[in-house]
């Protein structure tokens, strides 16, 4: 806790404000009274610097990461069972999905698009990857509906994180739309 406290915005604060009362002293502005001005200080900005931000919902991007890393290699290790290019999906999807989560301060700032991705990577492809692989083999092989349904399920989960990744980087497409305007208007 005392750790804590000593790398805080609040200490940092105070601790510019006891300096500042030490350089007062040093250049003669203040007397004898320069052990209060300087505790003065210490608690003025101790006081008025902004308290630490509160951080209610938990980051979960490195373990999702984590479990989509994990999940890749299961699915690879597992690819003869699976439909052909379901593997090369699940990785499409997976590699979208963890350059997502590479930036966990850009999700926070839209609860939405964090929703969205967290779902996608932590329960719905999960999901469609598993009910199929816990079918039997011979199950899932003499029946071709099984297969087409994990086909067509990630296919649709593809597109959900293609649409997802849109509205992630919607913000620099906009900009380089606009530097690209710039740059015609410039020469014309």
């Amino acid at each position: 806790m005392m750790l804590r406290y000593l790398g805080s915005t609040k200490n940092l604060a105070g601790c510019v404000g006891g300096l500042t009362g030490v350089v007062l002293y040093l250049t003669g502005v203040v007397g004898w009274v320069w052990p209060l001005v300087v505790v003065a200080l210490y608690l003025a900005g101790a006081l008025l610097a902004p308290g630490e931000k509160v951080r209610l919902v938990p980051d979960t991007s490195a373990s999702l990461r984590a479990s989509l890393e994990t999940m890749v290699a299961s699915v690879t290790a597992q690819s003869s069972r699976l439909p052909s290019s379901s593997v090369d999906t699940v990785r499409r999807i997976a590699e979208v999905l963890s350059d997502l989560l590479s930036r966990p301060d850009r999700l926070a700032a839209d609860p939405d698009l964090r929703h969205a991705v967290e779902r996608l990577a932590g329960t719905d492809l999960p999901v469609s990857v598993q009910t199929y692989l816990n079918l039997p083999w011979w199950f899932a092989a003499r029946r071709a509906s099984a297969g087409e349904e994990l086909v067509a399920q990630l296919g649709l989960l593809e597109a959900e994180a293609h649409r997802v990744a849109e509205r992630f980087y919607a913000a620099e497409i906009d900009r380089q739309a606009d530097h690209t305007r710039y740059l015609r208007d410039r020469d014309a």
